[in-house]
């Protein structure tokens, strides 16, 4: 046949290995069953020797040989036992009844040694007291009789009872070992098995790509592996190939193994899921053993994915802080892995897909190319990514006409997707609290406040003095933001204590951005400082209640310093350590005091223009504080009602989004908490010591 492309191929005959003889376990039953009756043979006390009663009286009886007699009935005779004297069994006369000289004895030492029968009990008694008349009353030997008449039933309890209990011992015994106990992998011969779980089309995942939104970047680049593996010669036609591993990358909260369950929903292959920690055991050798036995899986299920969730488990770098023990355990899981993924065995038709929010701990040869080929990063969704989202988590909900994903989405700036979902829920719970028939606006307003600053406690008692500080702390915050003109806009500020130890709180509404100027993060820092100093003008003192507006001052002055390099002095360096490794600083100890001083002067610098806008606006300060005093809670409408217009024309995100609205409506809508990136300047209220004072 002429070459062309419907040449048969001719496949060239394999060489078979034979395999061995699988050992059957009915063999080792038998094994046992005639041990234990050898050893009931061995050791019963039916082995006593039959003996006349001629024999008995001439060679026992009279010559004293005789411990005692005891006689039952069986079958209409009577057994008589005889038992010999312990000092008499070494006279030679006793030869068959001694022990032979492998150390085993055919009649046990305690006895029966003899046995004779009759067929009378009164002609034997009357026979025995003749034979002895001539001894003593206090040295004859006497006839004692016993019931017998159970003899079967205690043969049952002595040979069958026990066993039945090593029967029923062992058949326990293999099922634990064989898998039949608490689940795979968890049995002593199944340890080393993989833990994997299973989806094929007998139990297929409910996820689809359409319940996954926000991530049209991700989704795509995970469409086009299960599209490889439904299609596969639309990609080898072209000389492509499947890629071998896809690492997906994000915060907490953002999608990843949702997209991992979307793609065992739309796969229509195979999926084996299973999680990082799943390869880690106290036994020696079980991780790898496992990633061998999960790929062994893999292969007979090919094309298929592997998705390992939380893969740093096992996928750290090697060789930092090694230690004896179970570092060395982790790292040959990994090197098992390693191999697996892409060594001399490796089949195609297997795809590795893994999750991880600590891409930066994870061993290098582990992200090289022909291992995991692409690393898709999964980041928070912007203002389109959370309607969507937000779309999603509606559908199933009751909702009132005047519900928008739109304005939900720009008022929840920086939430993940799972910080969305705990929103939506939040929203429901609230409103059937209310015995409302549908979920409105002011419910998602209250869901978004639990959320982002906890549990209302408006039955907290906090001293008036306390309420005082707090108010003029938070109205601080208030007009530093409003009369700066780089600050993020105020939309609420409220004195309700939240959570564990926020006695007040105030929202603002950034701008979605990525790079942010000296001037922002100055104000930004001004605003944030502006709770402390209203405390120091308006009272003359100051109290615990700033600390975590310190904090984050602190820290992002830290970071302008050294690390985004915007400070004169120290230049145009970046310190950053990405492993914050505290015993080993890449500069000297003279550049870290110079840091410590422009740091330090920086903070002064910005308490300083903070103070001046304050004493400039104290009139607005101290209203604004009283107003909050009656009311508690206080919107952007009335930041305008009490201060004037905002003096810069700068429109927020939130109002070019949803297209001009939302300045009307301030009284009913708490926008979103700023509670993420590098300008977080939410001016949260955190006041430990008064709260532990007032419980």
């Amino acid at each position: 046949m002429p070459n062309g492309p419907n040449k048969i191929k001719r496949v060239p005959n394999k060489k078979v290995t034979p395999k061995p003889p699988r050992f059957n376990i009915m063999w080792l039953w038998v094994a046992m069953i005639f041990g234990f009756f050898a050893l009931q043979y061995m050791f019963s006390d039916d082995k006593a020797k039959q003996i006349t009663y001629q024999e008995f009286e001439e060679k026992m009886l009279k010559p004293g040989d005789v411990e005692r007699l005891i006689a039952y009935k069986r079958n209409e005779l009577f057994f008589v036992e005889v038992f010999i004297k312990k000092d008499r069994l070494s006279d030679p006369k006793y030869k068959d009844v001694q022990p032979n000289s492998n150390g085993l004895t055919l009649t046990p030492s305690s006895g029966p040694q003899y046995f004779f029968t009759d067929g009378s009990y009164d002609a034997l008694e009357r026979k025995l007291s003749e034979a002895q008349q001539d001894v003593e009353a206090s040295e004859q030997v006497s006839l004692r009789l016993e019931d017998r008449t159970n003899a079967w039933t205690g043969w049952i309890f002595s040979i069958m009872l026990p066993l039945v209990l090593i029967i029923v011992f062992w058949i326990f015994i293999m099922r634990r070992m064989g898998g039949g106990g608490a689940g795979p992998g968890g049995q002593i011969f199944n340890i080393g098995k993989s833990k994997a779980t299973l989806f094929d089309k007998e139990s297929q995942v409910a996820i689809t790509f359409s319940d996954v939104a926000g991530l049209e970047e991700a989704k795509q680049e995970v469409m086009e592996i299960v599209d490889f593996l439904k299609n596969p010669k639309k990609y080898t036609n072209l000389g492509g190939k499947i890629p071998k591993g896809a690492l997906l990358v994000g915060s907490p909260g953002t999608g990843k193994t949702l997209l991992a369950k979307a793609v065992a929903g739309e796969a229509q292959v195979p999926f084996f899921s299973l999680s990082g920690s799943d390869f880690v055991e106290m036994f020696v050798g079980v991780g790898a053993s496992r990633v061998r036995d999960l790929f062994r899986q893999a292969k007979d299920k090919a094309p298929c994915i592997i998705f390992i969730d939380e893969i740093d488990a096992i996928g750290r770098a090697r060789g930092k802080n090694s230690v004896m023990g179970g570092n060395d355990e982790r790292e040959n899981t990994l090197n098992q892995l390693l191999v697996e993924m892409d060594g001399f065995g490796t089949d195609s038709g297997i795809i590795i897909m893994a999750a991880t929010n600590r891409p930066d701990v994870l061993d290098s040869a582990l992200l090289r190319p022909g291992r995991f080929d692409r690393q898709i990063s999964i980041d928070k969704p912007d203002l389109v990514g959370r309607e969507q989202i937000f779309k999603v988590h509606l559908k199933p909900l009751k909702l009132a006409a005047e519900v928008d994903a739109k304005k939900l989405s720009a008022q929840t700036p920086g939430f993940a997707g799972a910080e969305i979902a705990n929103v939506c829920n939040e929203a429901a719970l609230i409103a059937a609290r209310r015995n409302k028939a549908s979920i409105d606006m002011q419910d998602f307003q209250d869901a978004i406040d639990r959320v982002i600053g906890g549990l209302e406690k408006k039955n907290k008692i906090i001293s008036p003095e306390e309420k005082r500080i707090v108010a003029f702390h938070e109205a601080g915050h208030a007009i530093a933001g409003w009369f700066l003109e780089h600050a993020d806009p105020l939309v609420k500020v409220s004195i309700v204590p939240r959570g564990v130890a926020a006695l007040g709180y105030a929202q603002y509404l950034p701008k979605e951005q990525f790079l942010y100027t000296t001037e922002q993060l100055v104000d930004g820092m001004c605003m944030t400082m502006g709770g402390r100093v209203a405390e120091d003008i308006t009272f003359g003192k100051i109290s615990t209640g700033a600390q975590n507006d310190l904090e984050r001052i602190t820290k992002l002055a830290y970071a302008m310093v050294a690390v985004y390099g915007m400070n004169p002095k120290v230049g145009n360096i970046s310190f950053n350590d990405s492993q914050e490794n505290q015993f080993q600083r890449p500069y000297s100890e003279k550049t870290a005091e110079l840091i410590d001083e422009e740091v330090r002067g920086l903070i002064a610098d910005i308490y300083e223009k903070t103070r001046k806008l304050l004493l400039d606006k104290q009139d607005g300060l101290i209203a604004l504080a009283e107003k909050l005093l009656e009311r508690e809670i206080l919107f952007q409408a009335d930041l305008e009602e009490i201060l004037g217009k905002r003096p810069f024309d700068h429109r927020t995100t939130y109002d070019e989004f949803v297209n001009g609205e939302g300045d009307g409506d301030q009284r009913k809508a708490a926008e979103g908490l700023v509670h993420d990136g590098v300008g977080d300047n939410s001016g949260t209220f955190d006041n430990k010591s008064s709260e532990e004072d007032t419980q």
